[in-house]
């Protein structure tokens, strides 16, 4: 016989908002720009930056509603400082680590968090240099965090810095959320817009995998409970992830099958019931990947001629805001292959490198 298993799993929907900043600077291309920043609110893109262009590129149609002309020439005005302050630091680095050429990247993610219902507000800023987490701020201690050997003299500088603390501090928990706040009331109809939710489950090697896509904006809470009672034990949290619509995506996975039982789903106090196991399709998984990879790599990719109408890209991802895998997609088989980041691509390869 078999026992009859009540599983609730929960998708919850919190009012929570953010605005994130994603700069990346260059070094080794010729025709490359140095510098393109990205800014995103609730993961939106709503304006971009090319130090090639040197101007402000709005993304969005509320955006354009939203601010005046002197918004479009500050922003520009604190791009061009940035530029010259990171190109300068990018310099630094490959003295330091005794680089006299090469293609080399700094990339730098800060911005703040604004709940709606709470009030509450937190910001974050982080660095990496080619491929690895760099340095952090840590908004609580108002100190900054080393995360390779090579940061540790750039920690100790910038902590002795009083006056870029203090106004990390004022960026990361005023301005940036005063900007936020302004964005989300203007913006409200497209930020907060509230498409289909589709949730459905498979098993998949003794684990039961629940899935839910379409919601907005990126950020929730999922987990399993069973008799009322939240589940942690053999359960895995997947990460928020983009779909190419501009809304979300998130699985939850328990180490358990079981044939019988409901699955719950719960979105701002309103319960939907799903009976029985849904299908899964590898092909879409992949696809939803590729598209993924794409949307998150901060618009950086490489675009490698092989032999024939062979065709690969490669997306370098950092640990927890960047790279953190590298993606190769062929085009010629349609394959997909993941290789780690360290994975030395320049070597005998006839490449190409493009800013989206």
């Amino acid at each position: 016989p078999t026992s009859c298993m009540q599983l609730a799993f929960c998708l919850f929907v919190s009012e929570r908002h953010t605005m994130t900043y994603i700069e990346t600077a260059a070094t080794g291309w010729n025709e490359s720009p140095e510098l393109t920043e990205v800014i995103f609110v609730n993961g939106q893109e709503f304006v971009h930056y090319k130090s090639s262009l040197k101007k402000m590129v709005p993304k969005t149609e509320w955006i354009e509603k939203t601010v005046d002309p002197e918004y479009w020439e500050r922003e520009r005005q604190r791009n061009i400082h940035n530029e010259q302050a990171i190109k300068a630091h990018v310099v630094w680095l490959m003295e330091r680590l005794n680089q006299t050429s090469g293609v080399h990247i700094l990339q730098w993610m800060y911005g703040c968090e604004w709940n709606e219902d709470t009030e509450e507000v937190t910001g974050f800023e982080i660095l990496g240099y080619d491929g690895r987490d760099y340095v952090a701020f840590d908004l609580k201690t108002e100190t900054y965090i080393a995360s390779a050997p090579q940061a540790v003299i750039t920690k100790h500088n910038w902590d002795r810095d009083k006056t870029r603390i203090l106004y990390k501090k004022y960026f990361l928990t005023q301005e940036c959320v005063d900007k936020l706040k302004n964005f989300v009331n203007s913006g409200r109809k497209s930020l907060m817009k509230t498409g289909k939710i589709t949730r459905f489950r498979y098993e998949l090697c003794g684990h039961t995998y629940c899935h839910a896509t379409g919601f907005f904006p990126n950020v929730a809470e999922m987990f399993w409970r069973k008799d009322g009672e939240e589940l942690h034990e053999g359960v895995h949290k997947g990460e928020i992830l983009p779909n190419n619509d501009e809304t979300f995506q998130m699985s939850v996975d328990l180490k358990l099958s079981s044939s019988d039982y409901s699955l719950v789903c719960e979105r701002n106090i309103v319960n939907i019931v799903v009976s029985g196991p849904s299908g899964f399709h590898v092909g879409g998984v992949i696809g939803g990947l590729a598209v993924l990879l794409l949307a998150v790599c901060i618009g950086i990719y490489f675009k490698l001629r092989g032999n024939g109408n062979e065709q690969n890209i490669f997306l370098c991802f950092m640990n927890d805001i960047h790279v953190k895998y590298l993606l190769i997609y062929y085009y010629s088989n349609k394959l997909i292959y993941f290789m780690p980041c360290s994975y030395d691509i320049k070597k005998n390869i006839n490449w190409e490198y493009l800013i989206i």
